[in-house]
C-alpha cells in the first residue's frame, strides 16, 4: 500500500520540478548568449556572467539579469550553466574562481561544453565530493540551433537529476537525448558526434576543391551534389559558404581543431584507430595555420587549395 497517497506524491514532484527556477549561465558567447535569452523567455531566472560586459548587457536586453562577478552567477542558483570553452576552463571557473561554493548545496552544474570523457568524469567526482552535482549535457547544432532552440542535447546523469534538468534543457534544445547515468557518457557521445561532422565537413571541402581546380561551375556543382546520394548536413550547411570569400562565423575553424583533438583522444584512450578523423584534423590544423583559426569551419577548404597552390 502507497504510505503517501497519489495527492503527496504529486505535490512532491511538482517540488522537484520547482527547484529549477533560478539559473546561473557562464560564457555568454555566440552560443552561450543565445541559449541563456532562451532560458530566459522559458521563464527561468537567468543570472548570466561574461568577461566581455556587452554580454551581459546583452542579456539583460532579452529578459535575463547581468552577474556582476563570476560568483554572482552561482550564488543562490539552483543550477549553474557552463558553456565555456573547454574543461580547463571550467575547471577554473568551479574551483579556481571558487565558484562551486557560491553554489548552493546540492545545487547541480550543467557542462554544456565539448570536453574530453575522462575529463568530464574527473570533474564530476570533484563537483560531488563538494557536495553538488554535475550534468554532462553537450550540444550540437551550432549557433543556428542555439538561437532557434534546436540544439541536440547529449546528456549523462542519474536518472532522477536529469527529470529535474530536462525542462531546462528543453528550453535550449528540440532534442535532448538521455545516454547514460555516468559523467562522461554524453561527452562520448559528443566525441562520435563531431567525428562524423569534421570528416563531413573536410572531405565536403576536398571535393568542392576539386570541383574548383577542374573549372566547373561550382554554383551548379554544389546544387548536383547537394540533392544527391552524396550529400550531407555538413555540404548542405557549410557548401554554399565555401563559396564565399568571407562567410559569417557561424563555427570558428579553431573550434574543429580542439573538437577533433578530443576525438583523437578518445580513440587513443581506447586503442582505436581513427584514421580518417586524423586526416580531417590535419586539414583544419592548416587552416588554422594559416591565421584562419577564427574563420568559419567551412574555410577548411582552404586548406586544399593551399595544397594546390590557390589559397
Amino acid at each position: 500500500m502507497d504510505p503517501y497517497g497519489p495527492s503527496l506524491r504529486q505535490e512532491r514532484r511538482a517540488e522537484r520540478e520547482d527547484k529549477m527556477k533560478k539559473i546561473g549561465f557562464v560564457g555568454l558567447g555566440s552560443m552561450g548568449l543565445p541559449m541563456a535569452g532562451n532560458l530566459a523567455r522559458a521563464g527561468f531566472a537567468v543570472t548570466g556572467f561574461d568577461l566581455r560586459p556587452e554580454a551581459g548587457a546583452k542579456l539583460a536586453a532579452a529578459g535575463g539579469v547581468a552577474a556582476a562577478s563570476l560568483t554572482d552567477a552561482f550564488a543562490g542558483q539552483d543550477a549553474a550553466v557552463l558553456m565555456v570553452v573547454n574543461a580547463t576552463q571550467a575547471e577554473d571557473i568551479l574551483f579556481g574562481a571558487g565558484a562551486l561554493a557560491h553554489l548552493p548545496e546540492g545545487g547541480t552544474v550543467i557542462l554544456m561544453a565539448t570536453c574530453p570523457p575522462a575529463a568530464v568524469a574527473a570533474l564530476a567526482r570533484r563537483v560531488e565530493a563538494e557536495g553538488r552535482r554535475l550534468v554532462d549535457a553537450p550540444v550540437s547544432g551550432g549557433v543556428v540551433g542555439a538561437e532557434a532552440g534546436s540544439l541536440t542535447i547529449m546528456v549523462a546523469a542519474p536518472s532522477d537529476l536529469f527529470a529535474q534538468v530536462k525542462p531546462v534543457l528543453d528550453a535550449m534544445g528540440s532534442k535532448v537525448v538521455l545516454l547514460g547515468e555516468k559523467a562522461g557518457q554524453g561527452a562520448t557521445a559528443k566525441a562520435v558526434n563531431q567525428l562524423l561532422c569534421g570528416v563531413h565537413l573536410a572531405v565536403a571541402g576536398e571535393a568542392l576543391s576539386l570541383a574548383e581546380t577542374l573549372g566547373l561551375d561550382m554554383n551548379a556543382m554544389l546544387d548536383i551534389v547537394s540533392g544527391s546520394a552524396a550529400s550531407s548536413w555538413m555540404l548542405r550547411d557549410r557548401g554554399p559558404r565555401m563559396l564565399e570569400s568571407e562567410p559569417r562565423v557561424t563555427s570558428a575553424v579553431d573550434i574543429f581543431v580542439k573538437d577533433l583533438g578530443i576525438v583523437l583522444e578518445a580513440g587513443a584512450g581506447a586503442k582505436t584507430a581513427l584514421p580518417l578523423a586524423a586526416t580531417a584534423h590535419q586539414m583544419f590544423l592548416a587552416v588554422s595555420g594559416q591565421g584562419k583559426g577564427a574563420k568559419d569551419d567551412s574555410k577548411v577548404i582552404d586548406a586544399y587549395r593551399a595544397l594546390q597552390g590557390r589559397a
